[in-house]
């Protein structure tokens, strides 16, 4: 029986080490700048990501430049201005980064797209990858909430595949 107990004690004790291993230190100054240099565009949801191309993952293979970066924040343009994407950091936690990332529209006022995501990564070496994050910020409220919050939009989805249905 003891020798049960103490086992039982030493797994814990292990896999508790084993959880802590798994986080990965994120600076605590120039997040912006990590970000930009770090992000693996292939993880970002469709809405932000560019086209998939053989061999490129980061902003800089990319051809994508900083517009403007400061502490907290990052403007990231393609040479030719066509595509914009604005990073702004929500909350940094040793499990990942909160990020809101969003789609400027053409004067800059209006947003096309935004959503939070998280970043995250596995060891010191590898690349940020990102997942949208159903986590809210009020400094990033869901582009859907013109239409009143998540909920409503889904309700309007479902109320229109069923006026579809009926109709045929």
């Amino acid at each position: 029986m003891k020798i049960k107990v103490m086992f039982a004690v030493a797994a814990l004790a292990s896999a508790r080490l084993i959880v802590a291993g798994g986080n990965v230190a994120y600076p605590r100054e120039k997040v912006a700048a990590f970000i930009v240099e770090k992000l693996d565009l292939t993880s970002l949801p469709l809405a932000y990501r560019p086209k998939l191309e053989k061999g490129k993952k980061t902003f800089a293979d990319y051809g994508f430049a900083a517009q403007r970066m400061d502490e907290n924040e990052a403007i990231i343009e393609t040479p030719g201005g066509v595509s914009r994407l604005a990073i702004k950091i929500l909350d940094q936690k040793s499990s990942g980064i909160y990020v809101c990332v969003a789609e400027p529209g053409e004067n800059g006022s209006e947003i096309k797209a935004q959503s939070v995501v998280l970043l995250k990564r596995k060891n010191p070496n590898a690349l940020l990858k990102g997942r949208e994050s159903f986590r809210e910020f009020a400094a990033c409220p869901d582009w859907r909430n013109r239409f009143g919050g998540r909920l409503r939009w889904r309700r309007l989805k479902i109320y229109a595949e069923r006026a579809q249905f009926a109709q045929s």
